[in-house]
């Protein structure tokens, strides 16, 4: 890990915070000042020190790795370092090769980049103005450059001068104007930007304004609904709700009407309909060239969700997982004040999964108050994970929807939930955001760890498989028993999603589904609530009923149906957190419905945002 990743607000020191923490024995934050160059995938935990930090007297030494360590570091003298090599982590290099390779590691390093930026140059001279493009492989090669420079120099050689820069500018700016105006001001803008961004452009087809602003309006009444539904709407940290809706609406800005934003996560899509064909190579050795083709959710979407979760495995393992959730949630641990908890869980459920996700802190699950539990729970309700993403584009969806879909949710399940059930007491992770070391469950070399995914990936989809049968099963039975009762009033097809379309009909109009379509999407929202998305998903995309929707009700319902919130994911989340803490499984069955409702509003919300952004440009991916 570089020397220096804490990102510390403005106005606090959180550099004696983390130095503090380091004397204690501490070992989830690093001290600041220590310069020296670590490695980053080498570290079992990425954490970062801001203000607010929960008092450490309480702190639980979950990181006791340190003790074990120290042991085995004493154990080896002086004398035999230079036949046994030195003990640099928790996951140390073995053999002749981890060896050679600690010794020349910078060599490779330089061999590893020059050989990617000849591959860039390579490509930029050849294919810069083909279908291949420049602008996915410079971003890449970019990426690759920064991380590989950043394994060498700390990261605080950019953000000290960039926070200085920010809290001599816009800090200073923002401390001048009186505090009881940042909350107007702030709401002020949020309202111009969706204004703007909703009622700018122009009109095309059933891309009109008046559409629009039935979804604007939409949005605003399910902020009203959770307002006067919360907890305790006193308590409602509007910093965090407007700073995750602005935020979701930025997102879906950047790729629904820049091409800019609609490239990058092409390519991102791109790469997770590839993992679609890997998992067809493994199908195929196993049965014959037809199988793939069969379009049978045993053949189709059971084996991407199995290899998906034994890559995630590997990538836990050698610890990239927790390199990257860890960057990705400082940017809502520190801009929407959340706990550390809740942004690594929120960062972590788009790719990784509502169940997978919670285990990331489960040293911490224990200590969760009962809002931080309630956002656990709504985040992993409010969007699809990784594993079920590539097999949801292989239906025909439209893959940036989708995509975008589960970044969206990120800030939206954090608004929503502390809306919802906002907090009331001393979080335990208040001013850290930490990927806390698992070592009870870690594998011991990273083929054991590819294994035990491919066991785990087996389990969840059997448990998928199984949930589906019995609730479709048993929502059959239901259907059967309404219809047969429907015919004695001349309804012949009186069903679940029949009566929740209508039900449902305001709430397919409120996120400016044309009037033509509303009871169809009514419907889709209610098989996605009953059963699950991917029901609702295979319906949109075979089903002839809805095979005439318009290209915008047809988006909007992605957006809509792109949730785990359903009726079977809720025994799932029980079931895993209270596995994980047994001690808190009533608090997790007392906010669990609560939890879903707040999951599916938060993605009916970014469907609502879709339909402010939606233009006819759309219509060709969309379909």
């Amino acid at each position: 890990m570089t020397a220096d990743d804490s990102i510390v607000p403005a106005g606090h020191d959180g550099n004696q915070n983390a130095a503090r923490l380091a004397e204690e024995g501490h070992s989830g934050v690093r001290n600041p000042q220590d310069t020296s160059s670590e490695e980053n995938f080498k570290s079992d935990k990425i954490s970062y020190s801001g203000a607010e930090a929960a008092s450490q007297a309480d702190l639980p030494k979950y990181s006791s790795n340190e003790k074990g360590r120290q042991t085995t570091e004493n154990a080896v003298d002086s004398g035999d370092e230079a036949s046994v090599g030195s003990i640099r982590g928790p996951r140390q290099w073995m053999g002749a090769f981890g060896r050679f390779y600690s010794g020349y590691k910078v060599f490779f390093h330089l061999a590893f980049w020059m050989v990617w930026t000849a591959w860039w140059i390579f490509g930029l001279v050849f294919h810069r103005h083909d279908h291949l493009g420049w602008l996915k492989p410079t971003l890449l090669y970019i990426g690759i450059t920064l991380r590989i420079i950043f394994w060498w120099i700390p990261t605080s050689v950019v953000m000290r001068p960039a926070a200085f820069v920010w809290n001599n500018t816009v800090y200073r700016g923002y401390q001048a104007i009186p505090s009881r105006l940042h909350k107007p001001l702030a709401t002020l803008l949020a309202v111009a930007v969706f204004l703007i961004g909703s009622m700018v452009p122009k009109e095309t087809g059933d891309n009109t304004r008046a559409n629009r602003a039935i979804s604007l309006f939409g949005f605003v009444v399910m902020i009203a609904v959770l307002t006067i539904t919360s907890r305790d709407f006193r308590k409602i940290p509007w910093h965090t709700v407007i700073g995750g809706m602005l935020t979701q609406f930025v997102i879906a800005v950047f790729v629904l009407r820049t091409r800019a934003g609609y490239d990058i996560f092409y390519f991102i899509s791109f790469l997770a309909r590839t993992l679609l064909g890997f998992a067809n190579q493994g199908v195929v050795f196993l049965t014959d060239d037809s199988v793939p083709k069969l379009g049978w959710f045993l053949t189709g979407v059971a084996p991407p969700i199995i290899f998906f979760i034994s890559l995630v495995q590997l990538l836990y393992h050698i610890g990239f997982l927790q390199w990257f959730i860890g960057k990705f949630a400082v940017f809502f641990f520190w801009s929407l004040r959340v706990s550390g908890a809740e942004a690594v869980v929120a960062a972590a459920t788009p790719f990784i999964g509502q169940g997978e996700s919670a285990m990331l802190i489960r040293p911490f699950v224990p200590h969760l108050t009962l809002a931080e539990i309630h956002q656990v729970m709504t985040c992993g309700f409010a969007t699809i994970a990784g594993s079920v993403l590539v097999a949801y584009m292989g239906l025909g969806l439209n893959p940036q929807a989708l995509v975008s879909s589960c970044i969206m949710s990120i800030p939206a399940s954090l608004a929503v939930s502390k809306m919802r059930f906002p907090e009331t007491e001393e979080t335990l992770t208040a001013g850290r955001a930490v990927v806390p070391e698992d070592s009870e469950h870690k594998a011991a070399n990273s083929l054991e760890a590819f294994a035990n995914g491919a066991w785990m990936g087996i389990k969840i989809a059997g448990m998928i498989i199984a949930t589906l049968l019995c609730i479709i099963a048993f929502v059959g039975l239901i259907n059967g028993f309404l219809t047969w009762w429907g015919k004695y009033w001349n309804i012949h097809e009186l069903t679940l999603q029949f009566i929740l379309g209508y039900l449902l009909y305001p709430v397919a109009w409120l996120l400016g589904v044309p009037k033509s379509d509303l009871r169809e999407v009514g419907e889709l929202i209610a098989t996605k609530v009953i059963i699950n998305e991917y029901a609702a998903f295979s319906a949109l995309t075979k089903d002839p009923r809805y095979a005439n929707l318009l290209p915008r009700s047809k988006l909007i319902a992605t957006y809509a149906c792109c949730g785990f919130g359903n009726i079977g994911s809720l025994g799932t989340q029980i079931g895993v957190l209270s596995q994980i803490a047994p001690g808190r499984s009533g608090d997790v069955s007392r906010v669990a419905m609560s939890a879903l409702f707040s999951g599916v509003l938060s993605t009916l919300t970014s469907a609502s945002i879709a339909g402010m952004l939606y233009t006819e440009s759309m219509a060709s991916s969309a379909s």
